[in-house]
C-alpha cells in the first residue's frame, strides 16, 4: 500500500499555533520534508525542532537564494521525484510549511506535480495573516468589508491599482520592495494608516510604522497591513 503525503501547515513562527492535526500527523511521518536554503537551516524545521520525536528520515528541499529562479521548477521536479519513492515504498511523507500550506504556500507546487498519482492532504495552518493581525492587534476585516491581499513584488501600476481599491489592505512579500511599495503609500495619502510586521509571532517579531523601518532590512517574512481608522468594529 503506498504512503500518504501530508502538507502540514505548522503556522507563522510560534510552535505552539500548530494545530492539534498537524501536531499528530508530524510525530507519526516516518519521513519529514521541508523547505530549506541551499546552504544552512530550515526556517519551517525550526518551527517544529522542540517537537519532533526523532528517528525520522529528513528530506531537505533546498531552493537557490537568486530571485529570478524562483519558483525553481526543477528543485520540485526533484522533490516530486525523491518524495514519490518514499511513498510507492509504503512510507507517509510529512512536508512542512510555514503558514498555511494553501495561502502562498511552497507546497502547492508539490501539490500541482504529486496529487494525481499519489494520496495527498493538505492540513491548513494559521497563516502569516492572521497572525499579523493578531499582533496588531487589528481585524482583517469586518461587516461587509472587502480583505485586499496584494503580493509586493507587483509592478507599480498593478500594485496602486490595488492599494486604491479597499479599506483593509495586506501587502505580503515585501522584502526588498518595502521602499518603492512605502513610496506608493505615501504617495496614496495611506502612510499614516499602515503598519509594518516582520516574523509575526516569533521572538525576531518587530511591529512598526513606515518611517520607522529600516529599508535595506527588511526580510522576505514581513508584512503592511493598511486599515481605514473610520472603519467602526464594534
Amino acid at each position: 500500500m503506498s504512503g500518504t503525503l501530508y502538507g502540514l501547515g505548522v503556522g507563522p513562527g510560534d510552535p505552539e499555533l500548530i494545530t492539534v492535526k498537524a501536531l499528530r500527523l508530524l510525530r507519526s511521518a516516518p519521513v519529514l520534508a521541508y523547505p530549506a536554503p541551499e546552504t544552512g537551516d530550515s526556517l519551517a524545521r525550526s518551527i517544529v525542532a522542540d517537537l519532533l520525536p526523532g528517528g525520522q528520515e529528513e528530506v531537505p528541499i533546498r531552493f537557490p537564494l537568486k530571485v529570478e529562479r524562483f519558483p525553481a521548477q526543477e528543485v520540485y521536479d526533484r522533490a516530486a521525484i525523491i518524495l514519490g519513492r518514499h511513498l510507492d515504498a509504503g512510507r507517509d511523507v510529512a512536508v512542512l510549511c510555514e503558514g498555511d500550506p494553501f495561502f502562498y504556500g511552497s507546497f502547492i507546487f508539490l501539490f500541482a506535480r504529486m496529487a494525481e498519482a499519489h494520496t495527498v492532504e493538505v492540513v491548513p495552518g494559521v497563516s502569516s495573516l492572521t497572525a499579523c493581525a493578531a499582533m496588531l492587534e487589528a481585524p482583517l476585516a469586518t461587516r461587509n468589508e472587502v480583505l485586499t491581499v496584494v503580493p509586493g513584488p507587483l509592478g507599480d501600476p498593478e500594485l496602486k491599482t490595488h492599494l486604491s481599491s479597499g479599506s483593509s489592505i495586506a501587502i505580503i512579500k515585501v522584502g526588498r520592495h518595502f521602499r518603492r511599495i512605502r513610496d506608493l503609500l505615501q504617495d496614496l495619502g495611506l502612510g499614516e494608516r499602515a503598519r509594518y510586521v516582520e516574523h509575526a509571532t516569533m521572538a525576531s517579531q518587530k511591529i512598526l510604522p513606515l518611517d520607522r523601518v529600516d529599508p535595506d532590512g527588511v526580510p522576505y517574512f514581513s508584512m503592511i497591513l493598511v486599515r481605514d481608522p473610520m472603519v467602526r468594529w464594534a
